[in-house]
């Protein structure tokens, strides 16, 4: 009888409750985060190709296949899926950059998701998490995944990478973290990240910082608090292009030809990939501080694969009107001059303190 009376006590109160609290706040707290899918080809939605044993072709499988084809994944995010574009990363441009870029404002500005994942190949995801870093005003998880392996391949790593971007990009620490990048358990920043290795599926690291955590399909373990650096964001020109800014690579017997190449294309930035400490001979750097004397931005970087470039070591850059690039590689000093010079900042002083923000 007194179980019978418990009984109808916690039935009443139950009701009372869920009368004062409509049923949408319980459907609130429980719903999943909402996660946006923009999909851009590569070889996460390549298919094979019967040219060779490890032929595919980049980009043949559209969004909502790739989402599809993940187990339980589903169960970490309300999904939406976006085809942006359908190319190898070898072909990825500035139209495609600035499509991603106001259609991921957009998404974040009309509340249409709570985050964004973009699968994307890998040969130039570390260039596109760059740009996309340095032009996106929010606080909201952006991760760009690939693989290395084709949709078809036996051993695919394009699931369990895109499983775990969605988890992390659903993840409550990821927000305030800046773009991310996840492939192989690992997440990365988008500024100190790169490609390293042709065809391994271990191939981004961050030779000078490390990652910035892990995933497995149980957790997103982030190794330090969130820290959104004190770093300016670009504003997109007008247009579908950004300034043209030539790389030129450094090599033994190096002469001005390049340089002088650029120049005469009306360049409006040169990014040296150097040798050691962005360094090159002196033939070419005569050839450099031509560019510069002529308002060409003139940055150093260097073709080696980790440390940083430093100013006034070898190279008089205050004499020259050079800047160095600290610890970003040729391609992403690219990235940063062009946003530079589209913002109006081309003075030396101006340029190097935009390098050197986040350090």
């Amino acid at each position: 009888m007194r179980h019978a009376v418990y009984a109808r006590y916690f039935a009443t109160l139950l009701f009372l409750v869920s009368a004062l609290i409509p049923p949408a706040a319980f459907a609130a707290d429980t719903a999943l985060p909402r996660v946006a899918v923009l999909a851009t080809g590569g070889t996460i939605a390549g298919q094979a190709d019967a040219r060779a044993a490890n032929a595919y072709n980049a980009g043949a499988v559209g969004a909502q296949q790739l989402v599809q084809a993940v187990p339980g994944i589903e169960k970490l995010a309300q999904l939406s899926t976006e085809q942006v574009a359908s190319i190898g990363s070898q072909d990825m441009n500035d139209k495609v950059w600035f499509a991603l870029a106001r259609r991921i404002q957009q998404i974040f500005d009309r509340n249409e998701a709570d985050a964004v994942v973009i699968t994307h190949g890998t040969d130039t995801l570390e260039e596109t998490a760059f740009f996309l870093d340095n032009v996106l005003h929010t606080d909201k998880p952006v991760v760009l995944v690939g693989s290395m392996r084709p949709s078809t391949a036996t051993s695919a790593d394009g699931p369990s990478n895109l499983y775990e971007a969605v988890e992390v990009a659903a993840s409550p620490s990821a927000r305030g973290r800046g773009v991310m990048v996840v492939l192989n358990d690992t997440i990365q920043s988008a500024r100190a990240t790169t490609k390293t290795n042709t065809t391994s599926v271990q191939t981004f690291v961050s030779p000078n910082s490390g990652p910035i955590g892990y995933v497995d399909p149980a957790s997103v373990r982030f190794l330090a608090p969130a820290f959104q650096p004190d770093s300016h964001k670009y504003t997109l020109p007008s247009g579908e292009a950004l300034p043209r800014v030539a790389i030129v690579y450094s090599h033994a017997n190096m002469d001005g030809v390049e340089i002088d190449s650029a120049i005469a294309s009306k360049a409006k930035g040169i990014v040296l990939a150097g040798v050691g400490d962005g360094n090159t001979s002196k033939t070419a750097l005569d050839a450099l501080e031509r560019a510069a004397k002529q308002g060409i931005v003139v940055v150093r970087a260097s073709r080696v694969g980790s440390g940083f470039v430093n100013r006034n070591v070898e190279v008089n850059d205050d004499q020259n009107g050079f800047v160095v690039s600290l610890d970003l590689n040729a391609q992403k000093a690219r990235i940063l001059t062009q946003l530079l010079i589209a913002n109006g900042i081309t003075a030396p002083a101006q340029v190097q303190k935009a390098f050197a923000a986040t350090w």
